[in-house]
């Protein structure tokens, strides 16, 4: 018989996290712990408003289970209990790490993947002045970071993408403006990015806002996040984007993430891999999938004030295993 508990967290940032959607001063988590004969696995994810979830409404509907996970709900039995999200990514994380814990192994380890010792991550921008984004981004590439995560809303644009090139032109720079903008105006905020060697832009218009990608010529790849959940997101992405952002919060773990990577890979997609403002937790349980991606952003424990214990090993830029 499984022991279950599933509590929440508030973990303070040391900077506010400013994005198009607004400002947060904490990351806010469920945690679920699996405990069987001794071994215990955890699993976190972080609600999203975005998607109608709260901290009250995960733990909810991680409790509608808490009875078939005591009596050993299995992976494969919780997709189909569950629907993508947070609560079920914090459930079926845990079901891994007390797999691999099981076999003193990370969960990486268990699936035959190789890591590198080091991985490259995305440090990110958040949005402010222009002068403000320049100087940390400068001091985010003087400090090690070789990819930059641009935050955007619909102002500034320009300006903002102009100083922080200026600043630091060998950088590497991804932009995301979260569903802030509109397809009027599209095409040339496009060729603007590409002039100023932007390599990606990730989910410019709302989610809804998709056909009008159709067709649309642009000069630089287009990342589906907001879009894209799992497997059944793909079809609609086609022809529209050539790339997507996989979170585990959004597939509901790490079970249809892989399933995701794979469907998508072998239909033309390039990928990513994001997180949410988490600890090291929910950055451990996304490892697996990091080697199979072109852009990886993971830097959510980077803004913690304090990390959970024990915590993954980051410098700027770098993930170290």
């Amino acid at each position: 018989m499984r022991s279950v508990k599933v509590y929440e967290e508030a973990w303070p940032l040391h900077t506010p996290f400013v994005i198009s959607r607004g400002s947060r001063s904490e990351a806010c988590v469920v945690v679920v712990e699996i405990e069987e004969n001794g071994v215990k696995g955890v699993g976190e994810c972080t609600p999203y408003p975005r998607y109608g979830e709260s901290i009250a409404s995960v733990m909810a509907q991680v409790m509608t289970v808490i009875d078939a996970l005591e009596k050993g709900l299995s992976r494969d039995d919780l997709q189909r209990l569950l629907p993508s999200g947070a609560a079920r990514n914090a459930i079926d994380c845990a079901l891994w790490s007390l797999d691999a814990h099981r076999q003193n192994q990370t969960v990486a380890h268990v699936l035959g993947v190789p890591l590198a010792d080091t991985i490259i991550t995305a440090q990110t921008v958040v949005i402010g002045e222009p002068v403000q984004m320049a100087t940390r981004a400068k001091a985010l590439f003087d400090a090690g970071a070789q990819l930059l995560k641009v935050k955007l809303d619909d102002h500034l644009i320009s300006e903002r993408m102009v100083a922080i090139r200026d600043t630091v032109p060998e950088a590497t720079l991804i932009v995301d403006a979260n569903e802030s903008w509109k397809s009027e105006g599209l095409a040339a905020r496009c060729q603007l990015l590409a002039d100023l060697g932007v390599a990606m832009l990730e989910q410019p218009l709302p989610a809804e806002d998709d056909a009008a990608l159709e067709n649309f010529i642009h000069p630089l790849p287009i990342c589906a996040d907001e879009s894209c959940h799992t497997r059944a997101s793909l079809p609609s992405l086609k022809g529209r984007y050539e790339m997507i952002n996989i979170k585990l919060d959004k597939t509901g773990g790490l079970t249809e993430a892989l399933a995701l990577a794979q469907q998508a890979r072998s239909e033309g997609f390039a990928l990513m891999l994001g997180c949410m403002l988490c600890t090291s937790r929910a950055i451990s349980a996304a490892l697996p999938l990091a080697e199979q991606v072109t852009f990886a952003d993971l830097d959510g424990p980077t803004w913690l004030a304090v990390d959970v214990s024990p915590a993954l090993n980051f410098t700027t830029g770098l993930l170290h295993l």
